[in-house]
């Protein structure tokens, strides 16, 4: 008998952090590595909210707080989903995590029971389906072709419903594709909601400050208010304000809800750190003109790579609305052969290939459940995505 526990065996580590790693390894190992696979912005964090972390510090503020979240940080977040989202959630109906990971991990483990469905769109972040399965939950996957821009349709999400389902899970701008949803894509899926009461709606906002060429943010229960009392927003710091490893994510939704994360977390990390939620509340509260500024800066990276990436022989790179990824097809790479005789059969081939021949490191789309496809992350700099891009573009050429 196994000391670990069988539901291991139902998931894997994170591909993302794996490749991150890997390339990691690989530069200690003394090779030109250009790792493009985590999803981190390369700014800073902002000076003010690193300085509200050190008066935080200064003060004695290093005490445990409440499993949900200081009041300070809980209302603030709450100021900033009317003043954003149009959202009306009391400090009572909002969460703190530990990023917006945990939040999504509390909420599933807190609301599935074994053999309930989860929807989930694919390409889909590579932890809705694991964290599901650790929940005894049934992820159920719904195809978004690059024709569709990568979007579910309503009448797709329509035939995913059954019985069984719980919960659907909405990621706009979406990780791995950046493709977002507009108004009207969400009146479409939550049309469809609203005929299946029993469905709730997990809404994962995390790039909501990173859409470009004028694309206008909207949220599921903005879009329909009838929805706001199954629906759970779920939104976190490290994208927008650089604060990856302050681990602060947070959710609004109704009590009943809001309360079993509370319940599931109070066994587990009792609460984010002390200072993280100093920084928070001054992140929410303070100067939020730096935002559309870095925004842009992402908008000339996504504009670059996408071009030189459809100047590479047997990809092709859609231009995505938000975040800081692309999404290219290497379908036309697929059956191919690399000078030293490997065949490529997989967009895990290509991958592989690329990162011994060249040294880009990139995921491979069978992490995010639809294939031929890589995500790339130009949240790094310019110079490193251009030798990045050129490397792509010699690979490709190189094959046979």
């Amino acid at each position: 008998m196994s000391f670990l526990a069988s539901r291991l065996s139902l998931i894997k580590p994170s591909p993302t952090i794996a490749v991150t790693q890997k390339a990691a390894e690989l530069k200690a190992a003394g090779r030109d590595v250009i790792g493009l696979g985590a999803g981190e912005p390369d700014f800073d964090t902002p000076d003010n909210i690193k300085a509200a972390a050190k008066a935080a510090i200064d003060r004695g503020e290093s005490k445990y707080t409440a499993v949900a979240g200081t009041p300070a940080l809980r209302q603030a977040i709450a100021a900033k989903f009317k003043r954003e989202n149009g959202l009306d959630y009391t400090p009572e109906q909002i969460t703190v995590g530990c990023g917006g990971k945990q939040v999504l991990y509390n909420a599933l483990v807190a609301t599935l029971d074994a053999g309930d469905e989860v929807i989930i769109p694919a390409p889909y972040w590579v932890s809705y389906p694991d964290i599901t399965l650790l929940a005894e939950g049934k992820p159920v996957f719904v195809a978004c072709s690059e024709a569709a821009g990568f979007k579910m349709t309503g009448p797709q999400l329509e035939a995913a419903i059954t019985p069984k389902t719980k919960w659907v899970i909405i990621n706009s701008p979406s990780n791995p594709s950046g493709a977002a949803y507009s108004r009207d894509e969400l009146k479409a899926l939550t049309d469809v909601l609203l005929r299946h009461p029993h469905v709730w709606v997990m809404s994962d906002d995390i790039y909501e400050h990173l859409v470009y060429d004028g694309f206008k943010f909207f949220s599921p229960a903005q879009v329909e208010p009838k929805l706001l009392d199954r629906t759970l927003t779920v939104n976190g710091l490290a994208k927008a304000y650089a604060m990856t490893g302050w681990r602060v994510g947070y959710a609004g939704g109704p009590k009943l809800v809001i309360d079993a994360i509370n319940k599931i977390q109070s066994q587990s990390t009792t609460h984010t750190s002390s200072i993280s939620q100093a920084a928070g509340v001054e992140a929410l509260n303070g100067p939020q003109d730096f935002i559309p500024v870095r925004a842009a800066v992402f908008k000339a990276r996504r504009d670059m790579v996408v071009r030189l990436l459809n100047e590479a022989e047997g990809i092709t790179c859609q231009t995505p609305e938000g975040a800081f990824y692309v999404y290219p097809s290497c379908a036309g790479c697929i059956g191919k052969t690399t000078p030293d005789g490997r065949r490529i059969a997989s967009d895990g081939d290509f991958v592989t290939c690329l990162l011994e021949s060249e040294g880009v490191a990139v995921v491979q789309g069978e992490a995010f459940g639809l294939s031929p496809y890589f995500r790339i992350s130009y949240a790094t700099s310019e110079t490193a995505l251009t030798e990045a891009c050129k490397r792509i573009q010699r690979f490709c050429a190189s094959l046979r």
